[in-house]
Parts: structure tokens; C-alpha cells; sequence
């Protein structure tokens, strides 16, 4: 009988957060079976190539709900850059929780995976991907160009996840809420300059 799959769930979930605090090569195996309460025959069944083959998930793991948060928060605000400071916000919020102990999973994974793990590196492409063409379809709806949108898109995402490693630093989240206030105003002093220029 094949174990159930709430703990291939409750192994990546905890994979993922002991890789966001420790990093990948400082948490052990037995550490993420331990942590999981997953029995550790569980670990082979879902995962027969170990830990590379947990991390792969875990940066997919991460890359979903990312993604889904800038969904739900590009759905709910006015602006792209409105969505971007709200992220920001929630950053931050998760950052203090932790003490500044946290980074970001998928950051901290592929630093020391990519491009040498070519499934890690496949995922945490994945991962970015996703955020990206989130963002660049809610500035296409602020009215950008799609190339353009995709080009601010990703200078959003690599900005913010700049700024994500520079407050865990600084243990402040300063930086994050810096970047992405300066992200917005730089997003809507294009729109408002497009806007000038097509007219009425």
C-alpha cells in the first residue's frame, strides 16, 4: 500500500521552509523527515533521486504560491504597482514573523543548485517565469505594450528579489518597501507619460 499523499505534501512543505532559514546543503534528509513527521519510507517512495528530487518540488512549491499571491493581488488592486507595494507588504510581514531568519526558498535553493541540477534549475525557471507573466499581463491591462510589459515584469521580480535578500541583511524591511515604492512610481510615471502622449 503506497503511503498517502499527505506526506509527500508534508514533505515538500517542510523541505521548503527548512531550505528558506538553513539553505539547502545545511538540512539533512533526516532533518526534512524528522521536521515532516512523514514515515522515512515515504521519502523513497515519493522521491527515489532524494533531496535534489525534494528540492525540485519544493522550488515548484514555492514558484505556485507565489504566483498565486500576485494573482490574487493584481486581481483585487488598481494599479500594477499597487500590487507590487502590496507584496512588498506581505514580505515584509512574513520576514519580521521569522526574526529575518527566512529567506526565500527558491532563491536560497537555486544559489546553490543552478545551473548545475538541471531539474532544480528547469523549476526555479518555472518559478520565475510564472511571477513574470503575471505581472507583465496586469501592466498589459494598465495599457503597456506586451514587450514592454515583459521587460518592467522582470525588472520587477529581479528588483524585489534583490531587495528580499538585502533586508534579511540588514534585518529590516526597509529595503523591500523602498524598492517597491520606487518600482510603482517608476511604473506610473510611464503609464501617465503614454497616456500624454496618445491623448484624449
Amino acid at each position: 500500500m503506497a503511503p498517502p499523499q499527505k506526506h509527500k505534501i508534508a514533505i515538500v512543505e517542510t523541505a521548503m521552509n527548512l531550505f528558506r532559514k538553513n539553505g539547502y546543503a545545511a538540512t539533512g534528509l533526516n532533518a526534512i523527515v524528522e521536521a515532516s513527521g512523514a514515515p522515512k519510507g515515504s521519502v523513497y517512495h515519493y522521491f527515489p533521486k532524494g533531496k535534489a528530487s525534494i528540492a525540485e518540488a519544493a522550488v515548484l512549491l514555492a514558484g505556485e504560491r507565489t504566483a498565486a499571491t500576485l494573482d490574487a493581488l493584481c486581481t483585487k488592486t488598481g494599479s500594477t504597482g499597487e500590487a507590487i507595494t502590496g507584496h512588498a507588504k506581505l514580505l515584509v510581514q512574513w520576514m519580521k514573523k521569522s526574526g529575518f531568519r527566512d529567506g526565500c526558498p527558491i532563491t536560497t535553493t537555486l544559489l546553490e543548485l543552478a545551473p548545475a541540477d538541471r531539474a532544480v534549475t528547469a523549476a526555479g525557471r518555472n518559478a520565475y517565469t510564472q511571477r513574470i507573466d503575471r505581472l507583465a499581463r496586469r501592466l498589459v491591462e494598465d495599457g503597456f505594450d506586451p514587450s514592454r510589459a515583459r521587460n518592467l515584469a522582470t525588472l520587477c521580480t529581479s528588483a524585489l528579489q534583490g531587495a528580499l535578500i538585502q533586508s534579511r541583511i540588514e534585518r529590516s524591511g526597509r529595503a523591500l518597501l523602498v524598492t517597491a515604492q520606487e518600482l510603482a512610481a517608476l511604473l506610473d510615471n510611464e503609464t501617465d507619460d503614454h497616456n500624454a502622449i496618445a491623448g484624449p
